[in-house]
C-alpha cells in the first residue's frame, strides 16, 4: 500500500518560520526516508509518496514548493506525473532523482519540464544543493540568507555572524553547529540529531565532542545566554526571556 505521509519532525523549524515544502516520491521507502530526513534536517517541512497516483494527490493536498520525483515508479513514471501536473495547471519545481543515466533519458527530463536531474547513487549533500538552487531561481525568497533569533544574526551568504550588530568569528564546524540551532529555535535537539546533522558520524560518533562544541559556542555568544542544556535531553537555542 502506497500513499503520502506530511512529516515535520525532527528537524523542522519552529512554527511561524517560513520554510520551503519538499514533496519526496519514490517507490523505494528506504530512500524516501533518507531524502526526506536529510531534508527536514536542513530545515524543510517534507511529505513522502511511493507511486505516481499518490503522488497526484499529494501536490493538490501538500501544495509542496518543489518536487523530487523518481522517474521508475509502478504505477504512472516520472515523466507521466510531471505531464499530468503541468495539464492540471500545477507548475511545480521538479527534480528527477532516477536510476536511468542514458543522455536521452535526461534530454526527456528537461523536456517534459524537469527543473534538474540526479541519477542514482547521489551524493545527498550535492541533491540539498541542487534543491536549494532551483529554490532560488524559481522563488528567490523561498529561502532566508539570513537567521535571526533576537540579537544573534547568521548571514549564510557572507558566512559571517553578528551578536548586537558586533561580529563573531567561528570555525567552520562551529558555523555549522549554530546554523542547526538557528534553523530550529527553541526546539530541543538531541545530542544524536547534532551528531547525524553536523558531524555525520565521520568522526566515529563520540557524543562528547557536542558538549564540547556547545561549549565553544556558549563562550563565543557572550551573555545573556541563548543556547540552553535540556538535562538528559539535548539543547536548545531560546532567547533568555524564555529560559
Amino acid at each position: 500500500m502506497t500513499g503520502t505521509t506530511t512529516v515535520t519532525e525532527p528537524g523542522a523549524p519552529a512554527p511561524g518560520t517560513a520554510v520551503a515544502r519538499v514533496l519526496v516520491v519514490d517507490d523505494e521507502p528506504s530512500i524516501a526516508d533518507l531524502v526526506s530526513t536529510t531534508l527536514r534536517y536542513e530545515g524543510f517541512e517534507t511529505a513522502t509518496a511511493g507511486d505516481g497516483r499518490a503522488a497526484l494527490e499529494a501536490v493538490e493536498a501538500f501544495r509542496p514548493d518543489l518536487l523530487v520525483l523518481d522517474v521508475m515508479l509502478p504505477d504512472l513514471d516520472g515523466f507521466e506525473v510531471q505531464r499530468k501536473l503541468i495539464d492540471r495547471g500545477l507548475r511545480v519545481p521538479v527534480l528527477f532523482l532516477t536510476a536511468r543515466d542514458a543522455t536521452e533519458d535526461k534530454v526527456r527530463g528537461l523536456r517534459v519540464g524537469a527543473d534538474d536531474y540526479v541519477t542514482k547513487p547521489f551524493s545527498l549533500e550535492e541533491l540539498v544543493a541542487r534543491i536549494r538552487a532551483i529554490l532560488r531561481r524559481t522563488q528567490g525568497s523561498a529561502e532566508q540568507p539570513r537567521l535571526v533569533l533576537e540579537d544573534l544574526e547568521m548571514d549564510e551568504t557572507a558566512h559571517e555572524v553578528f551578536r548586537a550588530g558586533v561580529p563573531i568569528e567561528f570555525t567552520p564546524t562551529e558555523f555549522a553547529l549554530l546554523r542547526y540551532f538557528l534553523l530550529n529555535p527553541r526546539r530541543v535537539l538531541s545530542k544524536e540529531q547534532i551528531l547525524d546533522h553536523v558531524w555525520h558520524y565521520d568522526f566515529g560518533g563520540d557524543a562528547s565532542i557536542v558538549e564540547t562544541y556547545v561549549s565553544y559556542l556558549r563562550r563565543k555568544l557572550g551573555e545573556p545566554r541563548l543556547l540552553h542544556t535540556v538535562r538528559g535531553v539535548g539543547y536548545v537555542l531560546r532567547p533568555p526571556k524564555a529560559s
